[in-house]
């Protein structure tokens, strides 16, 4: 349900200073040895889904929109740095090791479909036992094949899910397309078969056609980031220019990129057109990864984040709306903390739950005998 809460601006504040207090003591040195590892990724996650957590906290959850303004105004960056971050992973670890599609299909397309069964299970059974909802048999079906369409924050199973829809193709065309010595043709590829998605408009998509629109480059883009992470020199080459008389520079660069990230923001072209949407949103990625790789500290908070992102994303709206039991009983500062914590455990237990099924049906495949 819609949450009424008072002093919006000072639960704002609060939630604001408490947010930069402990990013500020989970700050640890690193050293910049490349440009994008997995660590900074990580990072980058953990980032977009506090993006997208917060902008529904405060955007659809409360009733005024006052509240934990202007960190709430990222959602749609958020998803684009996802999206981004997994076209990148998936090509970098397919220039390891390449799967043929049959092999990329049973890893990586299981991973991503396991934590978003448990989800999908889990909800279908609270709905029907706690609020007396059901839903229809096709819903069902679809649902569990990961199709969704429609997004409606209040009515839906998960509306957030209409991104997994959206994944799911990008995953299913990935191995069909990829190419190790043309990894710009993938992203070319995966750029135009989205863009024709989007134009042909099918009439089946219809209710989340929009949501569509402003993310077709993101995935290509970090495939293409991929490819030109090879062509770079050592990302070594950082540490120099943050020396001596190059460190002003150097600096000056961040200072840019987050004066980027911040005019894209407030200028995002939310309601002006879908193409001025995407492109604000996209310099926003690109400014913030900037300022991450260029960045000489390691925000552990984010990294927390990023480890769980995934299965945050997946759980977090139906219980900020559907279940809430905290906000009606501490002020929105705490009880948004409190829920920015209970998600990381729900997270934690989904990740333990899919492991085990993980190495359940490997074993099951290998046809080893199972240990109790």
């Amino acid at each position: 349900m819609i949450i009424s809460i008072s002093n919006p601006v000072l639960a704002t504040e609060i939630f604001s200073a408490i947010l930069f207090l402990i990013l500020l003591f989970s700050m640890r040195s690193r050293r910049i040895s490349e440009w994008l590892p997995t660590s900074l990724t990580t990072e980058l996650k953990g980032a977009a889904i506090l993006m997208i957590v917060i902008s529904h906290i405060g955007y659809f959850l409360v009733d005024d929109h006052r509240f934990l303004w202007p960190l709430s105004i990222m959602a749609g960056v958020g998803v684009n740095l996802f999206l981004f971050l997994s076209g990148f992973g998936l090509t970098a670890s397919n220039l390891q090791k390449e799967l043929s599609a049959g092999k990329f299909y049973q890893r990586r397309l299981f991973k991503l479909l396991v934590p978003f069964w448990l989800a999908v299970v889990t909800f279908l059974l609270t709905d029907f036992f706690i609020l007396g909802k059901t839903y229809s048999l096709a819903f069902i079906g679809q649902a569990f094949v990961g199709i969704f369409k429609s997004a409606d924050l209040y009515r839906d199973l998960n509306s957030p899910l209409w991104y997994f829809t959206f994944i799911l193709i990008y995953y299913l065309l990935f191995p069909i397309f990829f190419s190790k010595k043309r990894l710009w043709l993938t992203a070319l590829l995966l750029f135009i078969a989205g863009d024709v998605f989007v134009r042909i408009n099918p009439a089946y998509f219809s209710n989340v056609m929009h949501l569509y629109r402003v993310h077709t480059f993101a995935f290509p883009l970090g495939i293409l980031a991929a490819w030109a992470v090879t062509k770079l020199p050592s990302a070594s080459i950082l540490e120099k220019l943050s020396q001596g008389w190059r460190a002003a520079g150097y600096y000056l660069l961040i200072m840019i990129s987050l004066a980027a990230f911040v005019y894209t923001n407030f200028n995002s072209g939310i309601g002006e057109s879908a193409t001025k949407e995407q492109w604000m949103s996209l310099m926003a990625v690109l400014a913030i990864i900037i300022v991450f790789v260029m960045k000489k500290r390691e925000f552990r908070l984010f990294t927390i984040f990023g480890l769980y992102s995934y299965e945050i994303y997946l759980w977090h709206w139906p219980i900020l709306y559907r279940y809430d039991v905290i906000y009606g009983h501490m002020p929105a500062w705490l009880a948004t903390i409190v829920y920015l914590v209970l998600f990381i455990g729900i997270a934690w237990l989904v990740q333990k739950v899919s492991s085990g099924i993980f190495n359940l049906a490997g074993r099951l495949m290998k046809k080893e005998p199972i240990k109790c």
